[in-house]
C-alpha cells in the first residue's frame, strides 16, 4: 500500500483588512485541485461566553493570548495525520463561540489564514509556504470599517476605538514584525497577479513532485516578491 502524499500547508498572514481572504480565494481558484481546505485562525478565539457581553467587548482580540492557538496546532497535526477536525464557529458580534462546529477533512492543500499566523512559532513551524499580505494602513482601516459594520453589526465608533486601542498597537508589535518569516510578500493584497501566480505555481510544483519541505526553515525556496522592501512590485 502506498502512503498518501503529505498535505501542503500554506500560511497566509497580514494585517486586518490587508486582503488575506482574496489571496486565499485566488490560491484555491488557481490550484484547481479537488481537495483544498481553508481554516481561519480567528475561528479559534477563546470561548469567553461565561463573561458578560460588556466584559467580552473589552478583551484585546488582537493579542496572541486571545486565541486558542494550542487547539489550532492540534487540529493541524491531526489533519496532517489524515484525521478530520471540528473547527469552532465564532460569533463576532457577541464575542463568543457558537455550540456548533465546522468539520474540516484532510486535503491535498490546507490554507490557514490570520493576522498572527507567522507571529506564533508553533504555527509557523507547520507551514510549508509562508505568505504575508502587505497593504497600506489606510486601506486596511477602510476595509476593516466596512467589514465590521456590514458583516458583524458593529458601530463606527466602536470599530475606530478598537482600532486605536488594540488593532494598531498589536499590528506594530506582533503582525508587522512577523513579515520577516515570510517566504513571499504580496504587496497590495490579492490583486497582485504576479505574486499570486508565483505562489500558485510553486504550490503546483510541490504537489506534482510530492516534495517534503523542512518545517523549521525560515525560507522554503519560494521566490520572494517584495522582500526586501526595496524590491516590492
Amino acid at each position: 500500500m502506498v502512503d498518501a502524499p503529505r498535505p501542503i500547508f500554506i500560511g497566509v498572514a497580514g494585517g486586518t483588512g490587508s486582503g488575506k481572504s482574496t489571496v486565499v480565494r485566488r490560491i484555491v481558484e488557481g490550484l484547481a485541485v479537488p481537495r483544498v481546505a481553508v481554516i481561519h485562525h480567528d475561528a479559534y478565539y477563546r470561548d469567553l461566553g461565561d463573561l458578560p457581553l460588556e466584559d467580552r467587548a473589552k478583551i484585546n482580540y488582537d493579542h496572541p493570548d486571545s486565541l486558542d492557538t494550542e487547539l489550532l496546532v492540534r487540529h493541524l497535526e491531526m489533519l496532517r495525520a489524515g484525521e478530520p477536525v471540528s473547527v469552532p464557529v465564532y460569533d463576532f458580534s457577541r464575542h463568543e463561540r457558537l455550540p456548533r462546529t465546522r468539520t474540516v477533512r484532510p486535503a491535498s492543500v490546507l490554507i490557514v489564514d490570520g493576522i498572527l499566523i507567522l507571529a506564533v512559532p508553533e504555527l509557523r513551524a507547520l507551514m510549508d509556504i509562508k505568505v504575508f499580505v502587505d497593504t497600506d494602513s489606510d486601506v486596511r482601516l477602510m476595509r476593516r470599517l466596512r467589514r465590521d459594520i456590514e458583516e458583524r453589526g458593529r458601530a463606527v465608533e466602536s470599530v475606530l476605538r478598537q482600532y486605536a486601542l488594540t488593532v494598531r498597537p498589536m499590528h506594530l508589535e506582533f503582525v508587522e514584525p512577523s513579515k520577516r518569516w515570510s517566504d513571499l510578500i504580496v504587496p497590495g493584497g490579492g490583486y497582485n497577479d504576479v505574486a499570486v501566480d508565483m505562489l500558485v505555481t510553486k504550490a503546483r510544483a510541490i504537489l506534482g513532485a510530492d516534495e517534503t519541505i523542512s518545517d523549521t526553515a525560515p525560507h522554503s525556496g519560494l521566490p520572494e516578491v517584495g522582500a526586501p522592501r526595496s524590491a516590492e512590485l
